[in-house]
């Protein structure tokens, strides 16, 4: 995210846990970076202030309502003209109307319940902080990725407003390009207000769309 905003002439100030810092050295020159969680609620207020756009990743680490926090932070310290861009995966569903197969289903649960026992991530957690996003007035966009793999781009990806849709059906997305679509909801304001679960625009479901409407 923070190349695609750079390229794009933004001023960029990034929060980062202090252990991971080093992950930014590329770019400390061209950015300001904030240490320090992102549910930190001084923290998040230095680093949102003066901001026209926040891209936030609903990281939902521990038991201790990570995900919330960083989401009531940054909906409570943002400014009201502010694109607010949130990102997490396809089983956050706004209203319900998501299709999930039963394997995707179970793989949550049991991921879910695993993870919690070991107080390592709290799905649950993540779903009260799109809640609170949800119902808010400020200009949010929630971004719900697929599964990721690496490698260069592919392009800005497709997507959908349910889960289920067969445009989606391939569940697979670059990382670089899921960052892409963050980057470029902040200046697309068709998004507002909107939950888009996304897909690579080069994957097999999404070229059968595609390939569906030109027929």
């Amino acid at each position: 995210m923070v190349q695609h905003a750079l390229e794009r002439g933004y001023e960029v100030v990034g929060v980062c846990r202090e252990s991971s810092v080093e992950k930014l050295d590329d770019f400390k020159d061209r950015m300001t970076i904030i240490p320090g969680a992102t549910n930190d609620r001084e923290v998040i207020k230095k680093a949102v202030t003066g901001c026209d756009g926040v891209l936030t990743v609903l990281v939902p680490w521990g038991v201790d309502n990570y995900s919330s926090g960083t989401a009531q932070a940054v909906l409570d310290y943002s400014s009201e003209h502010a694109r607010l861009i949130f990102s997490c995966g396809w089983h956050i569903t706004r209203d319900g109307k998501d299709v999930y197969s039963p394997a995707f289903k179970t793989m949550v649960a049991v991921f879910g319940w695993f993870a919690r026992l070991l107080r390592l991530v709290d799905i649950n957690d993540q779903v009260e902080a799109t809640r609170r996003i949800f119902t808010s007035e400020k200009k949010w966009t929630v971004v719900r990725g697929s599964d990721l793999e690496e490698g260069e781009s592919q392009g800005l990806p497709v997507w959908s407003r349910h889960v289920g849709d067969p445009i989606l059906k391939s569940n697979m997305t670059r990382r670089v390009d899921f960052a892409l679509f963050m980057v470029e909801a902040l200046r697309n304001d068709e998004l507002i207000h909107e939950a888009p679960a996304i897909v690579g625009c080069q994957t097999p479901s999404a070229l059968a769309h595609k390939s569906e409407k030109k027929a």
